[in-house]
């Protein structure tokens, strides 16, 4: 059993990357466990806290910890990441000495409106857990441009989109399965 924590890098119950990320978790084969890691209830992260038992802080470290491979499936916001997966990724990281990232196989994915896809975000994130210790996917990339346009009704309606995202899961899958 492949167990996989899901990131969903945007706080919007209508977001286009909980789309792309539930179309990405659609493909996943027999033997992957997919679960997401809520992250919308979590303080922002600050060393004062870091003695403190803050129960959102620990639910959040324990599901990265029990998932051999984490998804991070982001918008980006003037960009850069979203101030949500960079409190998720310090989270993690601390306290000092007690890195949830290392080691941890990450994949992030972005998908944006806008024509670059949230490339910035997406080169950011993987920069930010590269320096955590972590076994970043680097090939394939998925930083979907004009994602609004590939959706419809809260699915992937675009076959080309659809396809692209297919290829990017199956590769994602057999690389979390190694």
């Amino acid at each position: 059993m492949t167990k996989i924590a899901l990131v969903i890098g945007s706080l919007s119950r209508q977001s286009i990357n909980r789309t792309v990320a539930g179309h990405i978790a659609a493909q996943a084969p027999a033997g992957v466990e997919i679960e997401e890691v809520q992250i919308s209830d979590l303080p922002l992260y600050t060393q004062d806290l870091d003695a403190e038992n803050v129960p959102p802080y620990e639910r959040v470290r324990a599901q990265l910890k029990a998932a051999d491979t984490v998804l991070i499936v982001s918008p980006e916001h003037n960009r850069a990441m979203p101030a949500a997966v960079k409190n998720i990724i310090d989270i993690a990281s601390r306290p000092y000495g007690q890195n949830v990232w290392q080691g941890k196989k990450v994949a992030a994915v972005t998908a944006s409106p806008g024509s670059y896809g949230g490339i910035n975000s997406g080169l950011q994130i993987r920069q930010s857990l590269q320096s955590l210790g972590t076994n970043v996917l680097i090939a394939p990339e998925v930083f979907l441009s004009r994602a609004n346009a590939a959706l419809e009704n809260g699915k992937v309606a675009d076959e080309r989109t659809a396809g692209f995202l297919n290829k990017f899961a199956a590769a994602f899958y057999a690389w979390a399965a190694q």
